[in-house]
């Protein structure tokens, strides 16, 4: 597993942290309106079901062994930042720019 390249302020973060002097500003109530925000950004209440190509499956699931997670994980990830706007579509945005007002469509 290749090492991230750290700049020096997180190479400094990083040092400190591992001597244990690394100490968190935030206050207990944000500590815990975090911890609440993080629980229920993972709390997996609802069920699907969706059919899809066994060509895709495989690549989810071969995608999914590299990552070192369980596939059924890594679909609902990528569902997750889908729809929070951290993944987004690069297909639909060309077609929207192309569709933009003063622009010729094809």
């Amino acid at each position: 597993m290749s090492k991230a390249k750290l700049n020096t302020e997180e190479r400094e973060i990083l040092k400190d942290f591992e001597k244990g002097d690394f100490k968190s500003r935030l206050s207990p109530k944000r500590i815990e309106e975090l911890k609440s925000a993080a629980e229920e950004t993972f709390k997996k209440d609802r069920r699907i079901n969706i059919r899809i190509s066994s060509r895709d499956l495989e690549g989810l699931q071969r995608r999914a062994l590299e990552e070192g997670v369980p596939y059924q994980t890594l679909v609902s990830s990528i569902l997750h930042k889908y729809v929070s706007g951290s993944l987004q579509d690069i297909a639909a945005n060309k077609s929207r720019k192309k569709d933009a007002p003063g622009r010729a469509s094809s």
